[in-house]
């Protein structure tokens, strides 16, 4: 290989049904994805010089943290999420009701970390780390669990993440609040994934 793997945790986001939305609707749902993303990101401490530059994904996004002493792990699920989850809420309901099912806004996240590769032409990243994620965020159990349920945000975490992270209670981080639901296969390897629906608080001052 021409080049070498570098440590990233790995964060991507998915707009439920974005496929059947029009093109002006997608283009508001991307607007206020990225804006809620960089204040979530700001909230867990993460600026710009903290991750590599989004990967878009058309309905979603793809953000790569570098490995930073001050940023542990658990706060892209400590801190972020509940910052997406409160900014999904008040989006969703400043919107007319008549308008939900065509404006409304909800999403797949999954936090992973791992080894990965940057292209040596500057084309982006590849590695089995990334294959595994993007695995877990288009599993149909996992696409089934939001849609089952009527909150603005599903997550899954990586088995490595599950117990590394969350199993340990950082940041106040409750293992109970996660289930060992996502199954997927990468390189005749299977990979498990940790999900959760968290609720969020009507009235919070969170981002």
């Amino acid at each position: 290989m021409t080049t070498f793997p570098i440590h990233r945790s790995i964060l991507l986001l998915d707009i439920e049904n974005s496929t059947s939305r029009s093109n002006p609707i997608k283009e508001q749902l991307r607007r206020h994805l990225y804006q809620m993303l960089d204040e979530g990101l700001a909230f867990a401490g993460v600026d710009e010089k903290h991750r590599e530059q989004y990967e878009d994904r058309g309905d979603g996004v793809i953000a790569l943290i570098h490995p930073v002493d001050e940023i542990p792990k658990c706060h892209l699920i400590s801190r972020l999420i509940p910052s997406l989850n409160q900014a999904l809420l008040d989006y969703n309901l400043s919107l007319p009701p008549e308008e939900w099912l065509r404006q409304g806004m909800r999403l797949r996240v999954v936090v992973h970390a791992g080894e990965i590769h940057r292209d040596d032409r500057g084309r982006g990243f590849f590695g089995e780390a990334l294959d595994v994620a993007c695995r877990l965020l288009d599993a149909r159990r996992f696409k089934r669990s939001l849609a089952a349920s009527s909150d603005p945000l599903a997550l899954v975490v990586s088995e490595d993440l599950y117990w590394n992270t969350v199993h340990h209670e950082y940041d106040g981080l409750r293992p109970c609040d996660f289930t060992r639901d996502i199954r997927v296969t990468v390189g005749g390897r299977t990979h498990h994934g940790w999900l959760k629906i968290p609720t969020p608080v009507l009235d919070s001052s969170i981002a």
